[in-house]
């Protein structure tokens, strides 16, 4: 995939807008991340439709395949300040709802997490509450497998409707969930492919019960997790420990590194100062890493997406 230049992306934009595509050119990235700094996008396509996929897919192919990035609601989500020299597409609020059918729910990939688990829950369903404290949208819960309160994506999800950009005319496939190589926050799930609906599978409740227990979740959360600018966890949980115990043990909790520090309140997040730096983050990020290796041995990965870094910050599976 190719980095896209400055005559290029307002040709793709120009292209996208005469079809009726919203798209933006030199697109500020920070607002539509739950860190609220990094840069901008060379382009910012804005699905509303189905049809607006069959409008961008073939102009992808003709461009050469430009370096493509799907954003849902950015709660897992790291740009760099140089940005991204690419295509970055979310689904629009079209793509957000939420279709009853006896104990299933249809779910668009622009869904809001809390919102949708609220919903759900006033609706005499069960299952889906601890996805209220989970600040992201269902297309990027599918693609990570989000989870929290002793529960998961994985233990809902039926299937998902799923098309892939990188194909010159691409059309929805169904896939079934056990498909989809759902671990621990992670999925078989391309960086081309989007997530436009999910099915989730629930049983019957008490309404009541549900919204008791969606308050017990948010008041937890509120004590135990800091809010402000943060993307949740930062590192997954090594097997039989628990990466903000290992983190705490180095002494880290609470340091700082310029626009960004380790939460006093919880430390597996890292906030961000308002106007601060993704590169202040990521940096921190690594510095925490390497510490907890030295002291301990553990090697953490890191569940956020870092993309534009180019100094070689490994914070994946690969150490």
């Amino acid at each position: 995939m190719i980095d896209l230049g400055k005559h290029q992306a307002a040709s793709i934009c120009a292209e996208l807008s005469s079809a009726g595509v919203e798209a933006v050119v030199d697109a500020p990235l920070g607002s539509l991340c739950t860190y609220r700094v990094g840069g901008r996008a060379a382009v910012l396509v804005t699905i509303q439709s189905r049809a607006d996929i069959a409008v961008l897919a073939p102009l992808l192919s003709a461009y050469g395949s430009p370096k493509l990035m799907v954003v849902g609601g950015g709660s897992n989500l790291l740009v760099a300040d140089e940005g991204f020299s690419g295509v970055v597409v979310r689904l629009g609020s079209s793509m957000a709802y939420e279709a009853f059918e006896g104990k299933s729910v249809r779910v668009g990939g622009a869904s809001l997490l809390p919102s949708a688990s609220r919903r759900i829950a006033a609706a005499g369903l069960t299952g889906f509450e601890w996805a209220v404290g989970v600040p992201g949208s269902m297309g990027g819960a599918v693609r990570m497998n989000a989870g929290g309160h002793g529960s998961d994506i994985a233990a809902n999800l039926v299937s998902a409707s799923i098309v892939d950009l990188a194909k010159q005319h691409p059309a929805p496939v169904i896939v079934a969930a056990g498909d989809l190589k759902l671990g621990y926050r992670r999925s078989a799930l391309r960086d081309t492919q989007v997530v436009l609906e999910a099915v989730l599978g629930l049983e019957e409740g008490v309404a009541e019960e549900s919204k008791a227990r969606i308050s017990e979740i948010v008041a937890w959360r509120r004590q135990h997790q800091p809010g402000g600018q943060n993307a949740g966890s930062v590192f997954t949980n090594p097997p039989g420990d628990h990466a903000a115990r290992l983190i705490e043990a180095c002494g880290l909790k609470g340091k700082r590194h310029r626009s960004a520090q380790v939460s006093p309140k919880h430390a597996n997040f890292i906030q961000c100062d308002t106007n601060g730096s993704a590169n202040d983050v990521a940096e921190l990020m690594v510095m925490v890493r390497d510490e907890v290796f030295r002291s301990s041995g553990v090697a953490l990965h890191t569940e956020i997406r870092l993309v534009g870094f180019r100094d070689g910050l490994h914070l994946g599976p690969e150490g």
